[in-house]
């Protein structure tokens, strides 16, 4: 199970975001999302753990926390859609 881990601090790297779920399970993937032309954190990411109810687990745990200041939010990532151009959808360029 994938989840999507919302308002991280801008200083939070993948290792630090690994320690942290690990503590609820065996973690398969981490990913900070960052800005591509600053490089800077774009304060969310993602952890995706083999095992659903040790990610159920983290969910409950992590959901609302305080880490590095900031509560946090956790929950099931949603698939991804398409698009993600720019631009506003159903709109002409000209």
């Amino acid at each position: 199970m994938k989840l999507y881990v919302g308002n991280l601090p801008y200083n939070t790297t993948e290792d630090d975001l690994r320690n942290l779920f690990s503590q609820y399970g065996s973690v398969d993937s981490v990913a900070v999302i960052t800005d591509r032309e600053t490089g800077r954190s774009k304060g969310f990411g993602f952890v995706e753990f083999g095992n659903d109810s040790e990610a159920r687990n983290a969910i409950q745990a992590l959901s609302g926390q305080e880490y590095g200041g900031r509560a946090l939010t956790v929950n099931e990532a949603r698939p991804k859609t398409g698009g993600g151009g720019g631009g506003r959808p159903g709109r002409d360029r000209y």
